[in-house]
């Protein structure tokens, strides 16, 4: 079988596959889809030990994996807001790997994406979040605590006054219910 390449696409497909539902069961294999590109080259690199001629498309899978994550979380643009890639944390590089391997992986990851990419976690956090080259309201993190300082007190406040209109409903009831007798 020629060497084409498309496996890369497929691999990079499922990275896409991670992006967007990530927390999705697939039903036939029981796992989420977050994990899709892992096992995909996992199974691919154990294959390639028995069979020499799959060992030819391993560079593609893994490159076509590494590129469609690099794709997705720092140049796909996205018209809605004008920002580019995905700075969740839910998609980093680590993520890709198991959570026992992911403190070793983190400060390497950190490396090469301060040297191929030119982005520095500090200059993202100072800049925050932009539209147009404007700043998004409550992109602020001081006032972004304090709106979550109010709307838990408005919360607690909420939630006071249901607890007490219905005890004061339930006693109302009770006696009612003695004047009928």
């Amino acid at each position: 079988m020629p060497l084409s390449g498309f496996q890369g696409v497929l691999a990079a497909f499922l990275v896409g596959v991670k992006q967007i539902v990530p927390d999705q069961e697939l039903s036939l294999l029981q796992i989420k889809a977050k994990w899709l590109p892992s096992v995909m080259l996992l199974l691919s690199i154990a294959i390639s030990f028995f069979t020499p001629e799959s060992a030819t498309y391993l560079p593609i899978l893994i490159f076509g994996t590494y590129i469609g994550w690099l794709y997705l979380r720092y140049l796909q643009r996205k018209p809605e807001t004008k920002l580019r890639g995905d700075p969740s944390e839910d998609f980093a590089f680590s993520t890709f790997f198991p959570e026992l391997l992911r403190p070793v992986i983190d400060p390497i990851a950190l490396i090469f994406h301060r040297m191929l990419c030119g982005r520095s976690e500090a200059s993202t956090e100072a800049r925050g979040y932009t539209l147009g080259g404007a700043p998004l309201p409550g992109s602020d993190p001081i006032e972004a605590s304090r709106r979550r300082e109010r709307g838990a007190r408005a919360l607690e406040e909420r939630l006071a006054a249901e607890t007490l209109g219905a005890a004061q409903g339930s006693e109302e009831s009770r006696k009612d219910g003695n004047d009928n007798v």
